[in-house]
């Protein structure tokens, strides 16, 4: 038996170690399996894979992260200027809004938050100051729209908008001289609004499917013949679509006539066009879930625009899929993360105020475990999501363009934004149900599912972008070896596929050794570049990479073109590659903010929670993967001793609840976007919370009084307190303390009215 092992060995030896017997049993066969069951490439798909660059989800595809280049990386931070920005203009703008007038009767922002939008700058975030913009960071235009959505979405899809997806970020990136010169100025200055048609009826998240067109043409324009484009479309859904006067249009753009070259099919084009163009028609105003934020339609029919219309100029033409996957990806990964991490500081703030303030049975709900577990997923998640709004924003103010980590963004945060409002919701019962100037979730509550379903819907976003972006693109080898199957010349293809194979090989044979010894040992040996209370953290996420690095590769292998269509397969994947993102980005954040002791508890529960996901995402992968006895392996080599992450524990979630209870320094740090009017329902509710924390003790002796019984059972507390004064229990300054505190309670627990008739 020794002496067969040793042969089977040295002849593995001999074929891997000689070039010309390992290309002719190992690598030609491979590499004709490999071309057979290469999954198909749309050209939207290959410009989509060729976008964007790969970043931290690159190490995290590794199996072996770098986690000294996760600290490196610096710190995302305003600058002076962005700091005033925030604490006079923003400050200002807020002040003004009301959103209940806004939302329920006007259905618009009133004409002075419109001029002052414009005369502020709002719309001019990320246009460069030699143009008249701010210029400011991605950091800072994430910041600015978070604190806005914690008083009105209206106002904050309004200012976002214009500074993501839209003519100014395509003009930055890939407009001509003149182009910039007609444009970013007026831009800059408010005198025209921008609005982007992208999505038509028949193309929603499949944009490259889109049926509108531009024709090359000669037509008349200033006087004159020129070439240029006849264009049909028809388009919905676009936000800032009723007000804009400059119209950014995505097309298929052909040439029949071949007046430009050869090349009959151009392929997606953006151009950018005057609404008051003959022709461009502004349609109907959508509606969409009570929000007042300008969304509609926009049409034209053989609308003819010169060539040098084409943002770019005539180089643009057929580059249109590519401008908009660069800057979707960048505006994904500040605009709805921004909305989804306002959702989280507000709900914090105001539901650990409700859970302290309302009262049942004579305590604070907020003692009451069932509401404990739910204000700590709150919490938890709110942690979770500024952390992921900081390192995101960080990455594109690194001037990079991370799309697969821009779609973990936009899936994991929008959802973890749907989950704290409900729980908000679930906590605040009634009070939160009643639409009214004093509710502070409800404009909200309706909103989330519009975050949910644009910029690539969830469910294709979480399907098809996340793992298929994330396996071609991140993994060290995958898309090489795809570009030399896709190589003219067989003979070279094969030479660099021999050598992408044999490291590929050694990638995936150290993958799985490791996934395996740290199975056994639960990940004791693996490195950690800090030493504490999160040291277990790095070397249990390292374990889970090189778990995903290696199931990966055996996916690929087994599934081939089908891993693309096994659309539940493939999304638990890229759900262990999205939680690795996000466990990571607490992590960072945990260092860069210097170890807050009192942060510990949250990023505890929000790293526990991340791996308890990972392994639901890799229970379910292994239990639907087609094949029984490669499941098996797999299993056994991930979880040699099985899946033990388990959900944060009731005693973390409690310790968490008392911290989010408690004025102070780290409440105000989870909370610091949360915009607190004093003229409106969150005043009332922080100022209830401050004076029942205040008051605590004084009506905690009070109910024990009443449980003795030296004063009455069934009073209310205006009597008890009354009662307890005309007894010389308290004097006359607690007595009216408590009486002022339960005031405020009554006010921040009430309803809004209606009279008959008023709505």
């Amino acid at each position: 038996m020794t002496t067969v092992i040793i042969l089977l060995l040295v002849a593995v030896i001999v074929i891997f170690a000689v070039k010309d017997i390992r290309i002719n049993l190992v690598t030609r066969p491979t590499f004709r399996l490999f071309k057979k069951v290469l999954p198909p490439l749309s050209q939207t798909e290959r410009e989509a894979m060729e976008a964007g660059d790969v970043w931290w989800d690159g190490e995290l595809f590794s199996g072996n992260p770098d986690w000294q280049k996760l600290h490196r990386f610096p710190k995302p931070e305003l600058s002076e200027k962005e700091r005033a920005f925030m604490g006079e203009q923003v400050e200002t703008l807020l002040a003004m809004l009301d959103d209940y007038q806004i939302v329920q009767k006007d259905k618009d922002l009133p004409k002075e938050v419109w001029d002052y939008l414009k005369k502020e700058g709002f719309f001019a975030l990320i246009i460069p100051e030699e143009f008249g913009g701010r210029e400011f960071s991605a950091i800072a235009n994430s910041t600015i729209v978070s604190k806005i959505a914690t008083k009105s979405l209206t106002a904050a899809v309004t200012v976002m908008v214009p500074n993501s997806l839209g003519p100014g970020e395509l003009l930055l990136h890939y407009g001509t001289k003149e182009q910039q010169e007609r444009w970013l100025p007026s831009l800059a200055k408010g005198d025209d609004v921008p609005c982007f048609a992208l999505t038509g009826p028949e193309a929603g998240s499949d944009a490259g499917s889109i049926p509108d067109t531009g024709v090359v043409c000669k037509g008349m324009h200033n006087g004159e013949e020129v070439i240029g484009l006849k264009l049909n479309w028809s388009k919905r859904y676009i936000t800032l679509a009723p007000i804009a006067t400059v119209l950014g249009l995505a097309f298929k753009m052909y040439d029949p006539e071949g007046l430009l070259g050869d090349k009959k099919e151009l392929g997606i084009t953006c151009a950018l066009i005057p609404t008051d163009h003959e022709g461009v028609q502004t349609g109907e105003r959508h509606y969409p879930l009570n929000m007042a934020f300008m969304n509609g339609t926009t049409y034209g029919k053989d609308v003819f625009i010169p060539l040098d219309w084409i943002i770019g100029g005539e180089k643009g033409a057929g580059r249109g899929w590519r401008m908009l996957v660069e800057c979707l990806s960048a505006g994904r990964g500040i605009s709805l993360p921004a909305l989804s991490t306002a959702t989280g500081h507000l709900a914090s703030r105001m539901t650990s105020a409700y859970a302290t303030v309302r009262q049942q049975f004579g305590v604070s709900i907020g003692q009451f475990e069932g509401v404990q577990e739910a204000l700590a997923r709150i919490g938890g998640l709110t942690y979770t999501l500024e952390s992921a709004r900081l390192m995101t924003a960080g990455a594109i103010d690194l001037k990079l363009s991370p799309s697969v980590v821009t779609a973990i963004a936009k899936y994991h945060m929008t959802e973890m934004g749907r989950t704290v409002m409900n729980d908000a919701m679930d906590i605040h019962s009634g009070k939160g149900i009643q639409v009214g100037p004093n509710n502070y979730l409800a404009h909200g509550y309706m909103g989330i599912p519009v975050s949910i379903t644009v910029e690539g819907a969830n469910i294709l976003t979480r399907n098809l972008m996340i793992f298929g972006q994330g396996a071609t693109r991140c993994h060290p080898f995958v898309l090489k070896e795809m570009e030399a199957a896709a190589m003219e010349d067989q003979d070279v293809a094969l030479k660099e596929f021999d050598s992408l194979l044999l490291q590929h090989i050694l990638f995936a044979g150290s993958n799985a050794g490791m996934a395996f010894v740290h199975g056994l040992t639960r990940s004791y040996f693996a490195k950690a570049p800090v030493c504490g209370a999160t040291t277990v953290y790095y070397k249990q996420l390292s374990r889970m990479s090189r778990g995903l690095a290696f199931c990966t590769d055996v996916a690929m292998l087994v599934l081939g073109g089908e891993l693309k269509r096994k659309e539940m397969i493939s999304a638990r994947l890229g759900d262990v590659l999205s939680h690795l993102y996000l466990a990571s980005c607490v992590l960072k954040r945990y260092e860069d903010e210097g170890r807050q002791q009192a942060d510990l508890p949250f990023v505890q529960y929000a790293v526990e929670h991340s791996l308890f996901c990972i392994g639901q995402a890799f229970d379910g992968f292994f239990k639907n993967f087609s094949n029984p006895v490669v499941n098996f392996l797999l299993k056994r080599i991930v979880f040699p001793l099985g899946n033990h992450y388990h959900r944060p524990s009731d005693e973390l979630a409690q310790t968490m609840c008392e911290h989010m209870s408690k004025p102070g320094v780290f409440r105000d740090r989870l909370t610091h976007l949360c915009y607190v009017d004093e003229n409106a329902g969150t005043g009332v509710m922080e100022n209830a919370f401050l004076a029942m924390i205040d008051t605590h003790e004084d009506f905690k002796q009070l109910r024990k009084w009443q449980k003795e019984g030296t004063i009455a059972k069934n009073l209310e507390l205006e009597g008890a307190i009354a009662a307890a004064a005309e007894k010389n229990l308290i004097n006359e300054t607690v007595a009216e303390r408590m009486n002022q505190a339960n005031e405020l309670r009554k006010q921040a627990i009430a309803v809004d009215n209606f009279a008959p008739g008023e709505l």
